[in-house]
C-alpha cells in the first residue's frame, strides 16, 4: 500500500490531540499565545500583541498556513483529551527540501514540563516518517532556547550541527542547532505508533 502525500489531520495521544488549526480555532490561539505571551516572545518571532489577536490568527489559518497541501506545512494544535483546550501547537514544515520535513512547536506557559512537546514531536516524527518519499526529519532551534532543544534528544535525533543565522526573535542569539533523524536511525528504533 503505498504512503500518503499528506499527513492524518488529527492524532490521538494519552490525555492529548493533534488535530488539524482551522479559522474557528483563531480564538483559542489568541487565548493561549496571549496567556504564553512573555514565555513565547524570546523565541518566536511572531509572538507580538499585533500577531496573537484572534483576527491575526483567523487570517493566518485562512491564508497558506491554514492550507493542507501536498507541499505545504501542516499546522496542528494540541488540545487537552479531557476538556478540548488548546495547551500548544505543532507545526510539520517543508521548508528543509523535498524529502525532509521540519517539526515546530510551542506550549503554553502553564502547561510546559509535562512532555507534551516531546508528544507532540514524538507523534508527528512517526507521521512525518510515514509520508511518501520522506527520508529525514528534523528540529532546529537557537542555542539558547534551552527547553526547546531539550526534545529531540529525547526522540533519538543527533545534534547535525549549529548554523549561523540572522536573529528573528529577541531571545535568539544568532546560533541554530539542528538536530537530525533520517529513516534508516528512525526505523533502528522502532518507535511506537502514535495513538
Amino acid at each position: 500500500m503505498p504512503r500518503p502525500s499528506v499527513p492524518p489531520q488529527r492524532v490521538e495521544l494519552e490525555g492529548l490531540v493533534l488535530r488539524r488549526l482551522t479559522p474557528d480555532d483563531a480564538p483559542a490561539i489568541a487565548e493561549a499565545a496571549g496567556a504564553s505571551l512573555e514565555h513565547l516572545r524570546p523565541w518566536m518571532p511572531w509572538a507580538t500583541p499585533e500577531m496573537i489577536t484572534v483576527e491575526a490568527q483567523r487570517q493566518r489559518l485562512q491564508g497558506p498556513a491554514g492550507m493542507w497541501v501536498r507541499r505545504g506545512g501542516y499546522g496542528y494544535g494540541a488540545f487537552l483529551r479531557d476538556d478540548d483546550r488548546l495547551v500548544g501547537a505543532f507545526g510539520l514544515h517543508r521548508r528543509i527540501g523535498p524529502s525532509a520535513l521540519e517539526i515546530g512547536y510551542w506550549v503554553h506557559v502553564d502547561h510546559t514540563r509535562r512532555g507534551i512537546a516531546t508528544a507532540g514531536a514524538g507523534a508527528l516524527t512517526v507521521v512525518g516518517f510515514g509520508l511518501a518519499r520522506v527520508r529525514r526529519m528534523e528540529i532546529h532551534c537557537d542555542v539558547a532556547n534551552v527547553a526547546s532543544a531539550g526534545v529531540p534528544p529525547k526522540l533519538g535525533y543527533r545534534l547535525a550541527g549549529t548554523v549561523e543565522h540572522l536573529p528573528e526573535a529577541p531571545g535568539e542569539v544568532g546560533r541554530r542547532m539542528v538536530w537530525v533523524l533520517t529513516r534508516r536511525e528512525w526505523k533502528g528504533r522502532a518507535p511506537r505508533r502514535p495513538g
